[in-house]
């Protein structure tokens, strides 16, 4: 059995049984491919081979490489998942990783939008055209739901409530939640898909809630370049990402009022420390102003 078929069987595995989204299985496929190619120089052909020192070995070729922390845990994590399951197949006898430890992380705070900023963001597409009215839709969506930008791809005509102001939303691992939608998305939604979906969808069969030129689903990247177009349009805003969309959400809740439980169900967190991180920003943001507009701060 071939190391690459060992990864196939690990990735089917994944997919069948923990329900792993398509950008998942990609970064798996990623990182456990760079530890093949790493296992393939060093001569070992089998997991079940694989030492301690090898580990290190390829922990320090990712240093001398300047992968960020970041990286190098999430390459860790995979990798101790793949093990996880070849020790659960009964393919190997123990894990190279056990006594691996992972880097400590540098606390970096999420960047977010003031409510300025992302006003002017949401009034930047030109709602004249069909492209524009389903820009402006998607950044509505998008603010006023906190959802992942691999969330709100996958959503369908179906998932919507506008009635009702809620999207169903399918987040990590295929897990469900409801999210409720504010009154100006509702409506920007609304007047998409009367008004523009119709004109860019080819064929009728298209599930897709948003869709691109040609009428079919439109991907993370999509959006990515989406924002990118509108960026130059607004003045002060500058390297924004669509997972700023998701800080912002959080960041703005939080400073209105809203309790931590709350923002975290919204967000689709597990863990409620994931959440605190907004906790954080918020903090900042209060010191900052404290700090210019008090006369003897």
């Amino acid at each position: 059995m071939t190391m690459q078929a060992w990864v196939d069987g690990f990735l089917r595995y994944l997919e069948a049984e923990r329900n792993a989204s398509p950008h998942t299985l990609n970064n798996y496929a990623k990182d456990l491919q760079q530890f093949v190619l790493f296992l393939e120089q060093q001569q070992i052909d089998s997991p079940a081979t694989v030492t301690y020192l090898n580990v290190r070995m390829f922990l320090a070729k990712l240093n001398e490489q300047e992968y960020a922390k970041r990286s190098v845990s999430r390459k860790l994590s995979a990798l101790r998942t793949f093990y996880t399951y070849l020790l659960r197949e009964g393919l190997v006898e123990s894990s190279p990783f056990s006594y691996i430890r992972t880097p400590k992380q540098d606390k970096k705070l999420p960047k977010f939008l003031y409510v300025e900023q992302m006003e002017a963001l949401l009034g930047a597409p030109d709602t004249d055209t069909p492209i524009g009215l389903r820009d402006r839709a998607i950044m509505e969506l998008l603010y006023a739901s906190g959802i992942r930008v691999s969330e709100l791809v996958r959503l369908d005509l179906s998932s919507i409530d506008l009635d009702n102001g809620i999207a169903l939303v399918y987040g990590k691992g295929a897990k469900e939640r409801y999210v409720p939608i504010g009154e100006p998305a509702v409506d920007a939604i609304r007047m998409y898909t009367e008004q523009a979906r119709e004109a860019l969808v080819k064929a009728g069969d298209e599930d897709a809630l948003f869709v691109n030129y040609a009428g079919g689903r439109l991907t993370d990247r999509s959006v990515r370049r989406m924002l990118d177009k509108y960026i130059t349009q607004v003045a002060g805003v500058q390297s924004i990402s669509p997972h700023m969309f998701r800080h912002s959400f959080a960041t703005h809740m939080l400073e209105a009022g809203a309790d931590l439980r709350t923002v975290q169900e919204l967000l689709g967190h597990v863990n409620l420390s994931t959440t605190q991180i907004y906790t954080h920003v918020t903090k900042d943001h209060l010191q900052s102003i404290y700090n210019s507009a008090h006369p003897r701060a």
